[in-house]
């Protein structure tokens, strides 16, 4: 193995990380801007709404870049960009300014989040065997490291600009620095070089828009669990508020563990049948959580959700990134579906719980597990591995101009 692949793959989780941290500071640092500005509930929801609304669009016109500049020129000018439109929200003086950040931040997010998973399907593809689930590992551990660098903020009364700005600061030179480590995106081959970019800006294979779909269900688990399970927790099994603020600690802690675990899991049992076993294992940890009379069952409930759902995104993105000659259009199209679901699940689960019990509403994440499981069996069996780049281009990795 060469070390400009080597580089590579460290440089792909290390962007993940960057990248959980990042987008891991807006979240926690939100209801304090919300306190700055004296915002209510609902001019929270709106600024959320416009940070996602920027990334989906973002993904959707990734689609051509990609197919334009590869995954390499997308973060080389994303990810930079990205830490400095977080100074943008931290110096945010009034609620439109802050709204117009969100959706600036949101878009280069998008631009981030679909280079890096085209990235990582790259170096896959170079290695000739899965490594996504262990880079999405790397998003759990930029996320986490986020939550605790804002307590600690927090405890030492740094200010939320103060916070922010440093951060920020930090970030724009580590993303220029892990510049030097991407690889191109594989070239299509001869044949197909030519139409690639007229592809991308037309229909993609239907498989790439099943994977979205299992992508947005996925993406649907997640939300509901980030948005709803510290309500469910307090409102409906009358835990303390110290104790439901467990829930999402205990979460993302099986999602860590089971994406650590993804890649070997995946090499043994194969995508379409780990697949299928983690959204039957996610609707099945649901309902634990639904029928819970106690918080012990719903905590436990929640850290098997984690380790159920957190490889189905991963998989979803890889398998997407092999499906046509050029990665990054499909994964773009995929991950724009999956952050749909993203801001569609808590959104429903608000309007169930309203016309029934957040209980009742909570069931729904039961149903998207079965449809994961239901979509994985329609994949067919010769989109569900990883393709190897040719013998002769891993061969050319050495001369490859990481550095340029």
């Amino acid at each position: 193995m060469t070390r400009a692949l080597r580089m590579a793959r460290n440089g792909a989780v290390l962007t993940f990380v960057l990248a959980g941290l990042m987008c891991g500071t807006f979240t926690v640092r939100l209801p304090a801007l919300a306190d700055r500005l004296r915002l209510p509930e609902s001019a929270v929801g709106l600024t959320l709404l416009s940070w996602g609304l920027g990334a989906l669009l973002s993904m959707q016109v990734m689609r051509v870049v990609l197919a334009r500049i590869g995954s390499r020129g997308v973060l080389r000018a994303a990810a930079p960009l990205c830490a400095a439109s977080l100074v943008l929200v931290a110096f945010a003086p009034s609620f439109p300014v802050l709204v117009v950040a969100a959706a600036l931040f949101g878009m280069v997010f998008g631009a981030v989040d679909a280079g890096m998973n085209a990235q990582g399907s790259a170096v896959e593809r170079a290695y000739g065997r899965p490594l996504m689930s262990g880079m999405h590992a790397g998003w759990c551990v930029g996320a986490i490291s986020a939550g605790l660098l804002g307590t600690t903020a927090i405890a030492l009364g740094l200010s939320l600009t103060t916070h922010l700005l440093v951060v920020a600061l930090a970030s724009a030179p580590a993303a220029l620095a892990l510049s030097r480590t991407y690889l191109p995106d594989p070239a299509p081959e001869p044949a197909e070089a030519g139409r690639a970019p007229a592809r991308a800006r037309r229909r993609l294979p239907g498989v790439v828009y099943l994977l979205g779909a299992i992508t947005f269900a996925a993406f649907m688990v997640e939300g509901v669990v980030a948005d709803w399970n510290g309500l469910y927790l307090l409102g409906t099994l009358h835990a303390s508020e110290a104790v439901a603020a467990l829930g999402y600690p205990v979460f993302e802690a099986g999602m860590l563990l089971a994406r650590l675990a993804g890649d070997r899991l995946r090499g043994r049992f194969g995508a379409r049948g780990l697949i299928t076993f983690s959204g039957a294992a996610t609707a099945l940890a649901f309902l634990v959580v639904v029928a819970a009379p106690v918080t012990v069952a719903a905590l436990t409930g929640l850290f098997f959700i984690g380790l159920s759902v957190a490889t189905i995104s991963p998989m979803a993105l890889s398998l997407a990134g092999t499906a046509t000659p050029a990665p990054g259009p499909a994964i773009a199209q995929a991950s724009a579906m999956g952050y749909a679901g993203l801001l569609l699940g808590p959104v429903v689960i608000g309007f169930v719980s309203t016309a029934a019990s957040l209980r009742a509403a909570m069931g729904v994440a039961v149903v998207l597990g079965v449809v994961i499981a239901v979509a994985a069996r329609l994949l067919p069996a010769s989109r569900t591995e990883i393709v190897p780049l040719r013998a002769s281009v891993r061969d050319e990795e050495p001369s490859l101009p990481v550095a340029a």
